[in-house]
């Protein structure tokens, strides 16, 4: 691996004894080399560091008490020695040439720092068919990424220096932390798509974040809020608010149909200061 690509992997972890190896073998088993291997174990009481340090000795093992992954990154982004850094969670798998491939095309747009691509989605053993409302985008994408999250971390390659400057991952957010960065990067910033599988992302395990509570929606709520105020142009500010808005209705509607009233008038005022204001 030449310097212009030197990669740093970060896999968070917390608690997934059961299917770390897996993800480690599949960044052993590309068909290039990376530089550095980091494995960022967000307080595992199962065995883990164990694990890593009797198989793994050569991998790049850091512990820190349960912080989260947004902090548990972070974490592994400060560490990293490479101006590349790649992203895996502990629970997905990479395709043999998924590296190869995404750096392949990353040298033909040399001033593209990001780049992301389209996945296997495997729940309880069973491939699932994406969506359409699920489709991923290359380009200036920062309008079609507002309504969902439509990039994964495990597909992620991108510049050190560029999650630098955005400020990494933002450790308040327990969920959406990375529908929350690539919006802040997308908004300033052309992303790379390759539209073929390289990634297996699996579910439907117990542990995943996505099995909040409190749901998907509340926490990109949450998310546009802080973006709300954020260094965006005119137009980028509208979209915000007018996802905001939109998001706040269905979640409020959503609250009154399940009795929480509550919930609802908390929603509900929100959208009308915002309805007001525009």
């Amino acid at each position: 691996m030449n310097n212009l690509f030197s990669i740093s992997v970060i896999i968070p972890t917390f608690n997934r004894f059961n299917y770390l190896d897996r993800a480690i073998k599949s960044v052993l088993n590309q068909t290039i080399d990376v530089n550095e291997i980091i494995i960022v174990d967000d307080g595992s009481n199962d065995g883990t560091s164990e694990f890593i340090n009797s198989k793994y000795p050569d991998i790049k093992y850091i512990y820190q008490q349960n912080r989260g992954v947004s902090a548990a990154r972070n974490v592994g982004i400060a560490a990293a020695q490479s101006n590349w850094i790649a992203f895996l969670d502990s629970d997905d798998e990479w395709i043999t040439n998924k590296l190869k491939e995404q750096i392949t095309q990353l040298k033909s747009v040399p001033k593209i720092n990001f780049c992301h691509s389209n996945e296997i989605w495997i729940r309880n053993g069973v491939e699932v068919k994406q969506k359409i409302t699920h489709k991923k985008f290359g380009g200036l994408i920062f309008d079609k990424c507002l309504d969902k999250c439509r990039i994964s971390p495990s597909t992620v390659i991108c510049k050190k220096s560029l999650l630098i400057k955005f400020k990494g991952f933002d450790e308040e957010l327990s969920i959406c932390e990375d529908y929350d960065l690539w919006l802040r990067i997308s908004s300033k910033n052309p992303i790379l798509y390759i539209d073929k599988p390289l990634i297996i992302k699996y579910a439907g395990h117990n542990d995943q974040l996505s099995n909040n509570s409190e749901g998907i929606e509340g926490y990109h709520i949450k998310s546009l809020e802080k973006l709300i105020e954020g260094n965006f142009s005119p137009d980028q500010q509208s979209a915000i608010r007018n996802m905001l808005m939109k998001k706040l209705k269905i979640y409020a509607n959503g609250a009154k149909k399940r009795g929480k009233i509550k919930t609802y008038n908390k929603f509900i005022k929100r959208f009308y200061e915002l309805s007001f204001q525009a």
